[in-house]
């Protein structure tokens, strides 16, 4: 499977490809890097996000799971940048529970470019399953520029 690193600020990424389509992004450096024209491009948008550019991401996406984790990760991908919506709200677009819809967040192979780090809990930041957890959703959602709320 084609793959690519690079360094961030919020550590080292990889992006990985397949069949055309952005499959995974990781936090660490893969072991052996086979740059597509797709996965440069994945970068660069990146790279440009995490520079402050307010662009959308524009990339063919192939997250892998269950029916249901995909329709809650298309649902994310509508959160707008800067904004934060809770679990619930979430649930109201996607289907199912706050809870269900947790969990399918935490299986989201795509990060960043499928925005989890834009729901939070009813009362607080909630849970990040990136590296760095919470301190991580801060500083993303820190460059978006989205006020996140305190805890209860």
């Amino acid at each position: 499977m084609p793959l690519i690193s690079f360094h961030s600020p919020i550590g080292p990424l990889s992006i990985a490809e397949e069949e055309g389509a952005i499959v995974a992004l990781d936090w660490g450096w893969g072991s052996v890097q086979s740059p597509t024209a797709l996965l440069r491009r994945a970068r660069e948008q990146l790279e440009a996000y995490f520079d402050g550019a307010a662009a959308p991401f524009d990339l063919p996406l192939a997250p892998q799971g269950s029916a249901y984790q995909r329709r809650v990760w298309a649902a994310l991908c509508t959160v707008p940048r800067g904004a934060v919506w809770t679990y619930g709200q979430l649930a109201r677009a996607a289907g199912g529970s706050p809870r269900s819809i947790g969990g399918a967040m935490g299986r989201n192979p795509i990060p960043i470019i499928i925005p989890c780090h834009r729901v939070v809990a009813q009362g607080g930041p909630g849970g990040y399953s990136g590296a760095g957890g919470l301190a991580t959703k801060h500083y993303l959602l820190g460059l978006e520029g989205a006020a996140l709320p305190r805890a209860a």
